[in-house]
């Protein structure tokens, strides 16, 4: 995936909206597609024939809609776009309903970035995973789902069990199976980031910590001219 990953948000509040413009703008692999600030501009965004968003930002109260209205009139027409609801709305029957109507993620305003960052880079390499596979495992649908296993690797984790900062576990599961498709010439970073949809100083990170647990071993390619390539290399076991 090498595309950003477009973002709709429906938003009435002008400040509101461009403050969740500017959180979406800090992710990497996003960009926003348009702002609507009611829901007939959002349909009207949705039916023009250009390209659909990846994801919607839908808040609850929307002033020319009442009630879930508009999410289900984007749900039942657009099922194939992700919908991850900002929205300062706690009632427990509002949060149930739009979970049984395939909502990504809720998050409850005022918004904190560690939290929508983390929710934005799971869907994104969720989208990652979904088309790079034509099949999929049972441990692959359970990091889909969120029923993730402490780690999903063979090298073993940190004491608590957590990966390092700075290191997604949908993420090194790309760069992994990017790495051992690799064989037997390796990937160096900017391919890994291309074909990932990261960043290449973000594909080197993720390299050189799959050399660091052994999942990897990197080689120096020594050309004609210039610097020496280094390249990553499936670590035989």
């Amino acid at each position: 995936m090498n595309e950003k990953l477009h973002v709709l948000i429906i938003e009435d509040d002008f400040r509101v909206a461009e403050i969740n413009r500017q959180l979406v703008e800090q992710v990497e692999g996003y960009q926003v597609a348009a702002v609507a600030k009611t829901g007939d501009e959002a349909m009207e965004f949705l039916n023009s024939g250009g390209r659909l968003p990846d994801l919607i930002l839908l808040d609850v109260f929307i002033p020319d809609r009442r009630g879930l209205e508009l999410f289900w009139e984007i749900r039942n027409s657009f099922h194939q776009i992700g919908i991850i609801m900002l929205s300062a709305a706690k009632e427990t029957s509002t949060v149930e309903e739009v979970l049984h109507g395939g909502i990504y993620d809720y998050l409850v305003k005022p918004v904190d970035f560690e939290r929508f960052e983390k929710a934005l880079i799971r869907y994104r390499e969720q989208k990652f995973m979904l088309a790079s596979s034509q099949e999929l495992e049972q441990a692959d649908i359970d990091r889909l789902i969120g029923m993730q296993p402490a780690f999903p690797l063979s090298a073993p984790p940190h004491p608590d069990g957590s990966l390092p900062k700075g290191i997604d576990q949908l993420t090194l599961l790309g760069v992994l199976n990017i790495l051992k498709e690799s064989e037997p010439d390796g990937v160096n970073a900017m391919e890994t980031g291309k074909a990932v949809g990261v960043s290449r100083s973000t594909a080197r990170r993720y390299l050189e910590h799959l050399v660091s647990i052994g999942e990897a071993k990197p080689q120096l390619n020594y050309g004609e001219i210039g610097r020496p390539e280094r390249r990553y290399i499936p670590w035989t076991k």
